[in-house]
């Protein structure tokens, strides 16, 4: 037995492009933006009275990840220790679909305006659900493995010079570093097997490597502190004949040159 289903919409702005953008629980993140229906199936009337709800759920389709294994390795509080995918809300899973509480900001037309989301852009809508406090939420029900895990939530701070350099590169069409940096390194455990992470030359630093980007980070306790933000690339790979498989150099090339000057 099989079944088809097509998406009704998909995410339109807001979220990430690459898996690593997502947070793991929506309540961990910290974002808007917006969701687009489909035009010509009367979905204007479908989204009639919804917009008195604060919360909806969010039916999805993972659609950026491949395979799947029947134990994983969960991000947060859980060591090497694998648990059962069904155990889990890992994305790898026999049939890529998500679910996800979000909030309803305001509706117009088929547009949603949405708020704290763990979806990346163009992810793929299949169904959208009110959220009812009375039904849907269980506060004190057991959680199983999750009861015994400490789990991970540390403060990421910012110096000034890395703070400047994040706003710059995402104001100029570059990845949101600072995003990565809460997700990365403040809701999952550290782990360099997992994440791209490295000691840094400075004693008690590391560097997250995020696509062609790094941050130079220190931790202590509860708390993370991005030093430095800086170019993945080395001085010959940013040479204006040296090949550009990203098609990023030249926004790298413009950053270097602005941190020489400052």
């Amino acid at each position: 037995m099989s079944f088809t289903f097509e998406p009704i919409g998909f995410v339109k702005s807001g979220g990430g492009t690459y898996p690593q953008e997502s947070p793991r629980q929506a309540v961990f993140a910290q974002n808007e933006g917006v969701i687009e229906l489909l035009p010509g199936y009367d979905f204007e009337q479908a989204l009639t009275d919804l917009a008195g709800f604060e919360r909806i759920w969010l039916i999805f389709v993972f659609d950026r990840n491949e395979n799947w294994k029947p134990k994983v390795s969960p991000p947060d509080g859980s060591g090497n220790c694998k648990r059962g995918v069904f155990a889990t809300r890992s994305p790898h899973r026999p049939n890529p679909i998500g679910i996800s509480a979000v909030e309803l900001i305001k509706i117009e037309g088929r547009k949603l305006f949405i708020r704290n989301f763990d979806l990346l852009d163009k992810t793929p809508i299949l169904d959208i659900k009110p959220y009812i406090p009375k039904a849907d939420a269980f506060l004190h029900s057991r959680a199983g493995w999750r009861d015994q895990e400490e789990q991970t939530q540390r403060a990421v701070t910012f110096s000034p010079e890395s703070e400047i350099a994040a706003g710059w590169i995402v104001a100029h069409g570059g990845p949101d570093l600072k995003n990565v940096a809460n997700i990365q390194l403040g809701n999952r455990e550290l782990n360099a097997k997992r994440q791209r992470i490295e000691p840094s030359a400075q004693s008690g630093h590391f560097i997250l490597a995020f696509r062609t980007w790094r941050l130079e980070f220190s931790s202590e306790g509860s708390n993370v502190h991005i030093s430095t933000v800086f170019s993945g690339y080395t001085e010959s790979e940013l040479a204006l004949d040296a090949p550009d498989p990203y098609c990023d150099k030249a926004l790298h090339r413009e950053f270097n040159e602005l941190c020489s000057r400052n």
